[in-house]
Order: C-alpha cells, then sequence, then structure tokens
C-alpha cells in the first residue's frame, strides 16, 4: 500500500490501522477515510451516541466511518440506509448541528477508460495476470487521488434529507410461535394472533 496525504486527522499510521481493520485497501476506503476525516474535524469523535452518523451505503468506507468517527452499528448512532449512494449524513444531538456529505464522481470518472473494461471482464470471464496487475495499480491510483485532493472537491456538503435519529432504545424480545427463537419486540409480526420473527412470517407468506 502506498503512503497518502496526512493531515492533523489522518496520518499513514491510521490508514494501516483502517485497512487492518476493514482488510484490504481499496478506493472505496479511501472516500470512507475523507468522509470520516472531514465528520472528525466538523463534528469531533463519538464516544457514545452524541454524534449520529448515517450511511447510504453497505461499500468500504461505511468500515472508516466506523473506526474512525466512533459510530458503530452496536451503538445504534451509525444507521444504514440501503439506497446504493456514496453519501454520508452526520449530526451532532447537543446543538443540533448537520450536514451531509455526497462523493463526488470526478476521479472515477478519469479512471474510467481503464476500471469499466476490466470490470466487465472480471465479471464475464476472468482476468490474466497482466490485466490482474493494471487493475490492481489502477484502483491503487484512484485511491491515492482520493487520499490526496482537496475535500471540498470529494464530497457536496448538503443539508440532511432527514431529521436527526431518535437515540437507541432497549426494547423487549419475545419469542417466536415458530422457531422459538427470542427476537426483538419490534422486529417480529403478528399473523392469525401469533407472534413471529422476520424469517419465519416471510416463510409464511410465501406459503399463502
Amino acid at each position: 500500500m502506498k503512503m497518502h496525504m496526512k493531515t492533523d486527522i489522518v496520518s499513514d499510521r491510521i490508514i494501516q490501522e483502517t485497512t487492518a481493520f476493514h482488510g484490504h485497501w481499496c478506493p472505496g476506503l479511501a472516500v470512507g477515510i475523507r468522509a470520516a476525516e472531514w465528520a472528525v474535524r466538523e463534528f469531533g469523535k463519538a464516544s457514545d451516541e452524541e454524534i449520529v452518523a448515517v450511511v447510504e451505503t453497505d461499500m468500504c468506507g461505511v468500515d472508516a466511518i466506523q473506526y474512525l468517527t466512533g459510530c458503530t452499528f452496536g451503538k445504534g448512532n451509525l444507521i444504514h440506509l440501503d439506497f446504493g449512494k456514496s453519501a454520508f449524513s452526520f449530526y451532532r444531538r447537543r446543538d443540533g448541528k448537520s450536514a451531509r456529505l455526497v462523493a463526488r464522481n470526478d476521479i472515477r470518472e478519469q479512471f474510467k477508460p481503464v476500471l469499466d473494461p476490466l470490470h466487465a471482464k472480471m465479471q464475464e470471464q476472468g482476468l490474466n495476470e497482466d490485466e490482474e496487475r493494471l487493475l490492481k495499480e489502477t484502483r491503487e491510483e484512484v485511491s491515492a487521488a482520493i487520499m490526496n485532493c482537496p475535500i471540498e472537491r470529494l464530497f457536496d456538503v448538503r443539508k440532511p434529507t432527514r431529521p436527526v435519529p431518535r437515540k437507541a432504545r432497549l426494547m423487549s424480545s419475545v419469542v417466536c410461535s415458530q422457531c422459538g427463537e427470542a427476537a426483538m419486540e419490534t422486529r417480529t409480526r403478528r399473523f392469525r394472533d401469533r407472534t413471529f420473527c422476520i424469517p419465519c412470517f416471510e416463510e409464511i407468506e410465501t406459503r399463502l
């Protein structure tokens, strides 16, 4: 992995640690690192639920959001919306500050003539050794360009489209009438006076 631009928040060590947490280095992780860099600078780091992140993708960069901002699924202050967008909203509860970062495609567009054919061939028939090397080198170039680009050229900063999410709540669990496993009450379904977990309810629906 090549070394990249360092700031007060993102150092080579932080990049290496985040990569180790995620499992590999890639352009998606670089986008997440830069979004997290901006969030920590503007909002601070979340020690508990004070800072909330809403991510509109399940791409690699979400791991950087978790690792660097302190917003995690387990604490309930990292919320996933399955919209397939490289967009990240951040909220600070104490003063209502909020912003939504939307990744721009400028850098990726520069590399599309190389990457698109390689990705298509990889999906259809696989790459040979030279093509795999070219793909890896090009992805490294994209990642480096993302890390060295000024943040204002990477993201558009907008107003969030949704209000700040409510704090995580402790919910009671109930036992599913079919499988006997406990499930959070708010994630169960009622059918013919019986309570079902979502997988069992979906199984029943397929039989109706």
